[in-house]
């Protein structure tokens, strides 16, 4: 059965949707990127962390509230064409696209990281096993959103278990902001700090799944603030608290390519019961499919929305099956994922999910400042904050990075007023 103007089911409560959104959260970012901030940190690897939860706070709001008076699935897409503009929509539309399928292939790179590791086999197949995650959970979220709310359930409470166990055991085991905070000589500087920050944001904004699940989330205006808010105070906290054990175990030598990949594993074999470090890799691989599954449940959802306003091909909008899940969506999300998979660098497709991402989001805080005021349910200076440390963090990625992504909006801006263009002309 096919309906291509159904609604989606509203299935998801407060605790779905906290559970969607610390699914979407607690993955890459804390079993990858933290390794990586780490690198272009060293010892001030915290103070990104907490610069970035700040970004994201000013960011969730604006999020929040946009989803609270506009419940339908497309997040950012939908918010800059009903408070906006339609060429600002269809800009975050594309640059969330771009941002989050570089994101599901880093988490799939990121499984495929931890798994390799974990078997000491060749870095050669890490590829090929990203490739196969993205099949496997692509086909997973085409069945619909109650069987990935289950499995993401699931994959949730494993991941936090083992977060908690990584936290408690590394704190008796190393002396926070001990010898690493000392070792490591080659030098940070603002421009490390910044970039680290830009990448730990990225680690955050797993939240926004709940705005673009807005159309599946029952009493949107109370649940949608509410669960944001507790999926990013659980995630900070969780940050917070992985990041002092990893600065009190990882020395100079310890951000090489092997902590950059599996950073948490490298880090629990110092501990003084090493036995975590095979818990640690169950974990991971654990978040990162969780990761994945949400991902690709977000940009599906965001090409459904686009599709029925036709800025891409309208058998993107199409809802199959009894579940009416948008499967010919999330199989074309599926497809761009696994082609990003094949760029094999775990730094090279999160950076460029960073400066995408917060171009997305400097655009949600454009929309979120033309609320009327009776929407409001924040004060308006948090969408002004949020706009200027998403443009501000935006250009500390590599130049070849922010390059290739400004060179990506170009081109959508252009697709999208060919496509208005052409359709003008037809109606006359």
């Amino acid at each position: 059965m096919t309906n291509p103007r159904a609604a989606l089911p509203r299935v998801l409560g407060v605790r779905g949707a906290v559970a969607m959104g610390l699914g979407s959260i607690l993955g890459t970012g804390v079993f990858v990127s933290i390794g990586v901030a780490a690198r272009a940190s060293g010892p001030l690897l915290l103070v990104a962390v907490v610069l970035a939860g700040v970004v994201a706070i000013f960011n969730g709001l604006s999020s929040a509230e946009l989803a609270a008076n506009h419940p339908v699935s497309g997040g950012t897409y939908e918010y800059g064409y009903r408070y906006s503009s339609p060429s600002l929509g269809f800009a975050a539309g594309w640059m969330f696209v771009c941002a989050k399928t570089a994101s599901a292939a880093t988490a799939a790179l990121g499984v495929a990281g931890y798994v390799v590791n974990a078997l000491g086999a060749g870095a050669r197949w890490s590829t090929a096993l990203g490739l196969a995650v993205v099949v496997a959970l692509t086909l997973v979220v085409a069945s619909g959103v109650r069987r990935s709310n289950r499995v993401n359930a699931g994959m949730v409470a494993v991941t936090l278990g083992v977060l908690v166990l990584f936290v408690a055991v590394g704190l008796a085991s190393v002396r926070p902001f001990g010898h690493a905070a000392v070792a490591w000589t080659y030098p940070i500087g603002v421009k490390g700090v910044l970039y680290a920050t830009a990448l730990m944001f990225v680690a955050y904004t797993g939240y926004g799944r709940i705005a673009t699940l807005g159309e599946e989330i029952r009493e949107p205006r109370r649940s949608i603030p509410k669960a944001v808010v507790l999926a990013l105070v659980a995630t900070m906290c969780v940050y917070a608290g992985v990041g002092v054990v990893l600065l009190g175990s990882m020395s100079a030598d310890g951000v090489g390519p092997a902590a950059v990949a599996a950073p948490l594993v490298v880090a629990a074999r110092r501990f003084a019961l090493p036995e975590v470090a095979p818990l640690v890799t169950l974990g991971a691989v654990s978040a990162m499919l969780g990761v994945l599954l949400n991902l690709l449940l977000g940009i599906s959802r965001v090409l459904l929305a686009m599709a029925r306003r036709g800025d891409v091909p309208a058998w993107l909008g199409t809802l199959d099956g009894s579940e009416l899940s948008p499967r010919r969506a999330v199989l074309a999300t599926g497809a761009l994922s696994g082609l990003l998979v094949f760029v094999g660098s775990v730094e090279t497709t999160w950076s460029f999910s960073a400066f995408t991402v917060l171009v997305y989001y400097a655009l949600t805080n454009l929309a979120a400042l033309r609320l009327p005021a009776d929407q409001r349910l924040y004060p308006v200076w948090k969408s002004w904050l949020g706009l200027s440390s998403c443009l501000g963090l935006a250009f500390w990625v590599e130049a070849r990075i922010w390059a290739t992504g400004l060179g990506l909006l170009m081109v959508g801006l252009g697709w999208h007023f060919v496509r208005r263009r052409s359709v003008a002309r037809a109606a006359t």
